[in-house]
């Protein structure tokens, strides 16, 4: 496969991977990588799903597209690299990480790779985009592989927070079984929307209740 995801996931996942849509998707997405300037690098396309395995996931957080601009998209939803400025939306992401849970966050890094590796999925509801070009790789075909991701993770596992921020993702959590998972919603964080329901949604403090409800481990945020 010229797009790498970690094996277990593969598995997990095989039947979507053994289908058209992936054929067709991953067609698309070679071809576009070889004639733009795509983002994020191929190699880390499915880089959210290199830190644990499908059953060790404890939360899973829904964006929309991977930052358009070059050197920011690192393949893990919001996620900037520790030697790039960090960007609002990972910046009202740490404001409200500190409002709802007082602690203390670095603002001069917006690498969340800690998130993850404590079992958070960082996924954006469409996986590449072309420089400079919002929401270019919509409608794709990343939608389908996101919704069949999320819906299996619902159907085959218990007690995962499902986080879902703005429109695009709110979208994507309608089908999750309700009796067996926590949903929850509010706006992106993004400037354009975070006073408008994404402040003060204490979606962090909430998910570690939930998690040591049902005797899981917390998330360090």
């Amino acid at each position: 496969m010229d797009i790498p995801i970690k094996k277990e996931w593969y598995e997990f996942l095989k039947e979507y991977f053994n289908s058209k849509d992936w054929k067709e998707l991953h067609d698309f997405l070679i071809n576009e990588y070889k004639n733009k300037n795509i983002f994020p690098e191929k190699k880390n396309i499915f880089k959210a799903f290199s830190y644990f395995k499908p059953k060790e996931t404890k939360v899973v957080i829904i964006g929309q597209d991977p930052y358009h601009t070059p050197g920011f998209a690192t393949g893990l939803a919001f996620s900037t690299p520790k030697n790039m400025r960090i960007l609002p939306s990972i910046r009202n992401i740490y404001k409200e990480i500190e409002s709802d849970l007082n602690i203390k966050k670095d603002f001069s890094n917006g690498d969340i790779s800690n998130m993850a590796k404590e079992g958070v999925l960082l996924i954006n509801t469409v996986l590449s985009v072309i420089s400079h070009k919002p929401n270019s790789h919509n409608n794709k075909g990343w939608e389908i592989f996101t919704k069949i991701l999320i819906n299996k993770l619902s159907k085959e596992y218990e007690n995962i927070v499902f986080i879902a921020w703005g429109n695009f993702a709110i979208e994507k959590v309608k089908n999750i079984d309700k009796s067996k998972h926590l949903i929850l919603t509010s706006m992106h964080p993004s400037p354009l929307s975070a006073y408008r329901g994404f402040f003060g949604n204490k979606h962090f403090s909430k998910t570690n209740r939930y998690l040591k409800k049902y005797n899981r481990k917390e998330i360090k945020w």
